[in-house]
């Protein structure tokens, strides 16, 4: 953890961002942001879904950011399977660190581009933080994730829970620090826009409303047809008026998408992306959160918002009592629309308080963060 006798670093170390997807930029961009304006040299490795229409061709969000260099490098085709977009993702980013040798190299999560840059950060000595590691989820993303933090030098962890994890993997504790979630940050402010300017910019007509988002669960790529036509069919019979967010690009997502076209026009707004501010603000505002987006267990607990988890791909995530999880059970999801619609609870703070961005930007100020081996050593619990 951060210590009161650290002495600070010199600036001008070169920090490199990697982004593969709308959620995880939403994560990094408090952390980004921080570092350029403490002055360190940022740049921003952008790739995955940012890059194609479908998905809202969200790298352009990533342009917006003032002050960095921003790198697009194309990982994938439509229908390239996992294992492929990995190599390809290490074929460029790889390239690119031989290139620019950055100092410090960032990713998020548990998704295939940050597999990718574990592994090319281990294997070419370069210092790597992980955002966001010793989470549970249940299916393949998991695996990936704790795969991550062996990898990783450094673990920027959202929760004492998620630091017990992380050292369970054998990491030392020195090398964990809890920040709580980077979104956090982002939502915990003014989002800078109005629930008016929202619904202009997205044609929204709904006055009331809740937000749909359901991403396909790889480990159970045969069903997600199935269970997005459950679902939606569900969503459909409550009367409810719904703003849908396309699912990621993960197998299954098509079978997802043929389902959402069987959804009413009328009452179902669907968007293949929105701005983080926007978003931020349609949350803020939206009477629950509906589907298995990580939006349902960290940003809507955190502003007090109710929300349906269905399926297993957050599973055992959150324990916020404005969660409700479901799986395929009529009465249970009917129930949720019916009594949970519109209903506030208390702010659940376990995964931040919206200074992440401080507690992140503190810790690379200091000596101790850049003087750590790149060397790694399992660390045994005693």
């Amino acid at each position: 953890m951060l210590s009161k006798a650290s002495t600070e670093c010199r600036s001008g170390r070169s920090i490199l961002f990697v982004t593969g997807t709308r959620a995880d930029f939403g994560k990094l961009e408090p952390l980004i942001v921080a570092t350029r304006d403490a002055g360190f040299p940022v740049s921003i490795f952008v790739t995955g879904m940012h890059m194609f229409d479908q998905y809202g061709m969200t790298k352009i969000e990533v342009h917006r950011v003032h002050g960095v260099n921003v790198h697009e490098f194309l990982n994938q085709r439509p229908g390239d399977p996992l294992d492929i977009i990995l190599s390809k993702t290490i074929v460029g980013l790889s390239d690119y660190c031989i290139e620019h040798r950055p100092e410090l190299v960032v990713f998020h999560g548990d998704r295939v581009e940050a597999l990718a840059c574990a592994l090319v950060c281990a294997t070419n000595y370069i210092r790597s933080a992980h955002i966001e590691g010793g989470e549970l989820s249940g299916t393949i993303d998991e695996s990936f994730r704790h795969c991550n933090t062996k990898l990783a030098h450094h673990h920027f962890v959202s929760s004492q829970e998620a630091a017990r994890r992380v050292m369970a993997l054998g990491e030392p504790k020195d090398s964990v620090h809890v920040i709580g979630s980077p979104e956090l940050d982002f939502h915990s402010r003014n989002s800078g826009v109005t629930l008016d300017d929202v619904r202009s910019r997205y044609q929204i007509p709904f006055d009331e409303y809740a937000i749909c988002i359901f991403h396909p669960v790889t480990s159970e790529v045969d069903t997600m047809g199935e269970q997005a036509r459950f679902l939606f069919g569900r969503l459909i019979a409550s009367g409810r008026d719904f703003v849908v967010i396309a699912p990621n690009n993960d197998p299954g997502s098509d079978a997802i998408r043929m389902a959402m076209n069987d959804l009413p026009l009328d009452r179902f707004r669907i968007l293949p992306s929105m701005r983080f501010s926007h978003f931020s603000e349609l949350l803020k505002n939206s009477a629950c959160v509906v589907g298995n987006s990580s939006a349902g267990v960290r940003e809507a607990p955190f502003l007090g918002i109710p929300s349906l988890d269905f399926g297993t791909r957050q599973m055992n995530r959150a324990r916020a009592e404005s969660i409700v999880s479901v799986g395929a059970d009529i009465s249970a999801v009917d129930h949720f629309l019916r009594e949970h619609w519109g209903r506030r609870h208390e702010i659940y703070a376990a995964f931040g308080d919206g200074r992440a961005a401080n507690r992140f930007v503190a810790l690379l100020k200091q000596n101790e963060f850049w003087a750590s081996p790149l060397q790694k050593a399992f660390s045994d619990i005693h």
